[in-house]
């Protein structure tokens, strides 16, 4: 009796968060898609343009990536069986493997089924309690929790602010048996970029690894989409640890780390998150492998993202939105209030126009957005049509 007690009011108090959490504009739900990621989706039974996607290169719905799926699931079945330390290390994860480290021109990669399992693995494996982790203020959520898990002293430095970053590296000298700084490389939700070769310089200066969170640069930045250390012309080996995603631009799914050989073996032996799960099935494996190549075939892709970023980018600061000039194909439309975020994600949904709201705490209190994402798969006209539709609601946003 006082069990079942004990339940109903958990339900209770659950409704009831969940109310404060609609009145305030921070419920969430989800939204049914009919048919692959693409430019042009099914929504609720309409055809609605997609403006919220992370399959920048649009490969989610490549026919090679889909032949890649199914060739390995003939050949090697539905599922790795088992963990990779059991009996679940197939040759089509260490093929990939070896196919990645290519990739990011270091010497080693490994797999992991999400950026987020990478994510934990690295700052659980690497730091500990006696080390100190310094990591941005606007790092991403598994970047957070990971820093939380290790139990590790944290230090967050103020976004992007390389002299706060030094001053505490000074500070958190000493006592310390490892320091960690820890970033990502395109911030997810502002579309910024890390300043990657001031940050590799003081991880050399002060003894420090540096790990980049390469999620969304991943396919994106770069002449042939290797990443921000491509992009800034960084010898890849100046970051010590390189996690990426495979289910954004390279349109499939899963994570790897990448970096020195001994860094790899060491996650093999120790990461948590690597160890206990089951490894990622061949399809996936599959799909991947065909996605390194039509990007090594068709670098006009990653070009061709950044064109329409940047036509995108060039429109919305004509209507008079006040916008950072980012290379990357995230682009944050300020607007403030929760609510009136998510009134105007609706108001272009109704139009035929899917832009997803952000707010907190994906973001700051004050800080709500939309956020805008492009693909290679739209076409010039498609942004003019967004662009109609942001002059007719131009007031709605910040620095107008």
């Amino acid at each position: 009796m006082g069990e079942g007690t004990s339940v109903k009011s958990a339900i209770t108090a659950v409704a009831a968060e969940l109310e404060s959490l609609a009145a305030a504009g921070r419920r969430r739900f989800l939204r049914t898609i009919d048919g692959p990621q693409q430019a042009h989706i099914m929504l609720a039974g309409r055809p609605v343009l997609l403006l919220c996607s992370n399959n920048y290169l649009a490969l989610a719905s490549h026919p090679r990536l889909k032949a890649g799926a199914q060739r390995a699931t003939e050949l090697d079945g539905a599922s790795a069986g088992a963990s990779r330390l059991i009996s679940g290390t197939m040759r089509l994860h260490q093929e990939l493997e070896e196919a990645l480290a290519g990739f990011k021109k270091v010497p080693r990669a490994l797999l992991f089924n999400s950026g987020y399992a990478a994510n934990l693995a690295l700052l659980t494996t690497f730091a500990e309690a006696g080390d100190v982790i310094f990591s941005d203020a606007l790092n991403h959520a598994s970047i957070v929790d990971g820093c939380r898990l290790s139990r590790a002293r944290l230090a967050v430095y103020r976004h992007n602010d390389l002299d706060h970053l030094e001053e505490l590296l000074r500070r958190e000298g000493a006592p310390c048996r490892r320091r960690l700084i820890v970033t990502d490389s395109v911030f997810s939700m502002d579309g910024d970029l890390a300043d990657l070769p001031g940050i590799a310089e003081l991880g050399r200066r002060y003894d420090a690894l540096v790990m980049v969170d390469d999620a969304h640069a991943t396919g994106v930045l770069g002449t042939r989409g290797r990443g921000s250390a491509e992009h800034f012309g960084l010898d890849s080996c100046a970051l010590d640890l390189q996690m990426g995603t495979l289910g954004k631009a390279l349109g499939s799914c899963g994570a790897y780390v990448a970096g020195a050989a001994p860094l790899i073996d060491y996650l093999i032996n120790k990461a948590r998150s690597f160890i206990y799960t089951t490894a990622l099935p061949p399809a996936v494996l599959g799909a991947s492998l065909a996605a390194l190549e039509v990007l090594d075939e068709e670098p006009w892709r990653v070009t061709r993202l950044r064109e329409l970023a940047a036509y995108l980018r060039r429109g919305l600061t004509t209507l008079g939105i006040v916008l950072r000039n980012d290379p990357t194909p995230i682009i944050p439309v300020p607007v403030g209030d929760p609510r009136r975020t998510m009134d105007l994600s609706n108001w272009f949904l109704e139009r035929g126009v899917f832009i997803q709201g952000i707010r907190p705490p994906t973001v700051a209190s004050g800080q709500s957005l939309l956020r805008v994402t492009v693909s290679a798969d739209l076409e010039f006209s498609d942004l003019d049509l967004v662009l109609e539709l942001f002059a007719e609601r131009r007031r709605d946003f910040q620095g107008r």
